[in-house]
């Protein structure tokens, strides 16, 4: 009886073909699945719009948003988030710095926010407030609602004006992470001024 070593190297050799390309393709496929997963559930790239948030972001600027940054705990007082409101048309994020929490009574007197009746400590470097908007009266945030305001607050429009209004948990797309270009956290951008006392602790 006589044996076909060719035939034998040659099926070898096929298999191994089969299972590198196998091996490729389910490589393929788990790259898309994981950058599917990454645009669509953890990180989005979006480029700021307007003047709202200057000077801790700029027009044009390019941002990272942590989408995964309210599946596991709530925002919080300060943070820079993207949200897109429901039933709107544009198709840009608004980016605002959340300053009233759930449950908050939230109210601007004489360029001051208040908070329950207690003046705010900023954490941003921002100008006194010369219109109120809404907020000249109290307003009271109800559960899930937040009230954003945007760092040039003289030429921003955000929770104190109608078209905004207070932002509802579901409509908020991340947090603002990461600047682009040039490279800084976004909480890191922008902060106010310590006082004499602050720098002395």
């Amino acid at each position: 009886m006589r044996y076909d070593f060719d035939s034998d190297e040659t099926r070898k050799k096929r298999k191994k073909i089969i299972k590198e390309i196998i091996i490729w393709v389910v490589e393929i496929v788990a790259v898309i699945l994981l950058a599917y997963f990454l645009v669509k559930y953890a990180v989005e790239k979006t480029t700021v719009v307007g003047e709202a948030m200057e000077t801790t972001l700029q027009e044009g600027d390019k941002i990272i948003i942590n989408k995964l940054a309210y599946r596991f705990s709530k925002p919080k007082r300060f943070d820079v988030i993207v949200f897109k409101q429901s039933g709107k048309e544009h198709s840009y994020y608004n980016i605002k710095r959340i300053i009233g929490l759930p449950g908050e009574t939230v109210q601007i007197k004489d360029g001051i926010v208040y908070i329950n009746d207690e003046p705010i400590k900023e954490k941003a470097a921002v100008e006194a407030i010369k219109n109120p908007g809404l907020a000249t009266d109290p307003i009271t945030l109800e559960d899930k609602e937040y009230f954003v305001l945007g760092d040039n607050r003289n030429l921003s429009e955000d929770s104190r004006f109608a078209n905004i209004g207070n932002v509802v948990f579901d409509d908020i797309i991340g947090k603002a992470w990461i600047r682009l270009k040039p490279f800084n956290f976004v909480n890191e951008l922008n902060p106010a001024k310590k006082t004499q006392e602050e720098s002395t602790e």
